[in-house]
């Protein structure tokens, strides 16, 4: 076991697949030299090369592009977008191209191309660096979507992520990257798109990914004061999910309140919610409830925080299950 940050986890977990594969290739807006905006890839260029580890120019379609053009020809491009807001210029590539490419060449063009996107609020940005933009990805048939919450989810999935041979859309709550954990290089990785219950209860669930989960623990441990166990699942895969563990989670307490960071409206919490009620209606002891961002942008940074899910919210949230 080591004790890592989640972003020097990630930084493992690069260095680990440029070590061993040859035709893994990092690309991106300062990811060389100056070893990218949050230093994931700090040193990658300097023990790898120019050619591994690629500066781009500023243009995240010709990136993305260029990534498909990679992919063909037999390389494992991994796309760092630097802020969660940049990947919209990206978008027609991805959800056009990569997510389709496969299935329009009659399975016989892989796209193992990994995008990793930091994400989410928490770190006071400016304007176009706090998104939330998971749920336009996990809507695109093609594509697959993975979130970490922990050090050790970084290293692994990321790992992961690189060696499959479908697109993955890879998802760092930029407001984690600091948060430490221990870290077993050597061991085991659960399966990718398997969500995991991270503290276990029974009277009520709160599924959360990516920032919230921690979160989510901390509700759990303030409602723990008051004698009541709240089971936190952690979602990891956004596409696919894993509704098996959720639905089982459920029919165990009754309960579920479903927390993101993104806008309620639409967001990944409603296809969660239509699942679990059409698995596990009779389980219910109260309506599915949800917990995110309100329907605006995001704010400046000095009223970001009033804006983001916070432990109060999503304690109001499971009260509100027990009324009825």
């Amino acid at each position: 076991m080591t004790t890592l940050s989640m972003a020097n986890a990630l930084n493992t977990a690069l260095r680990d697949r440029l070590e061993h594969d040859p035709k893994v290739l990092v690309m991106g807006l300062d990811v060389g030299k100056l070893g990218g905006v949050f230093r994931i890839t700090d040193g990658l260029q300097k023990d790898f090369g120019e050619d591994r580890v690629i500066d781009a120019p500023l243009g995240e379609s010709g990136i993305i592009g260029s990534a498909v053009g990679l992919a063909i020809r037999g390389y494992r491009p991994v796309c760092e977008i630097q802020f969660d807001g940049f990947v919209y210029p990206a978008f027609d590539q991805i959800v056009s191209q990569l997510a389709k490419f496969h299935n329009r060449s009659l399975g016989m063009v892989k796209m193992p191309i990994t995008i990793r996107i930091p994400y989410g609020g928490g770190i006071g940005a400016v304007e176009h660096h706090s998104e939330s933009p998971e749920a336009y990805f996990a809507h695109t048939a093609g594509l697959k979507v993975v979130t970490c919450s922990n050090p050790s989810d970084a290293y692994w999935m990321l790992r992961q992520s690189i060696q499959s041979d479908d697109p993955v859309v890879f998802f760092e709550p930029k407001r984690r990257y600091w948060a430490k954990g221990e870290v077993d290089t050597a061991g085991t990785p659960a399966l990718l798109h398997k969500a995991h219950v991270v503290r276990p209860g029974k009277d009520a669930t709160l599924v959360a990914y990516g920032p919230m989960v921690a979160t989510a623990l901390d509700a759990a441990k303030a409602a723990a004061e008051d004698g009541r166990e709240l089971e936190v699942v952690d979602l990891r895969s956004l596409s696919p999910i894993d509704t098996d563990t959720v639905v089982e989670s459920v029919r165990k307490t009754g309960r579920l309140v479903i927390v993101h960071e993104a806008s309620v409206n639409l967001g990944m919490g409603a296809e969660i919610a239509a699942r679990v009620q059409e698995r596990a209606f009779y389980s219910l002891e109260a309506p599915i409830l949800r917990v995110g961002g309100f329907d605006t942008p995001y704010p400046a940074s000095r009223i970001e925080e009033e804006w983001l899910p916070d432990v109060d919210r999503i304690l109001d949230a499971v009260d509100r299950t027990f009324v009825y």
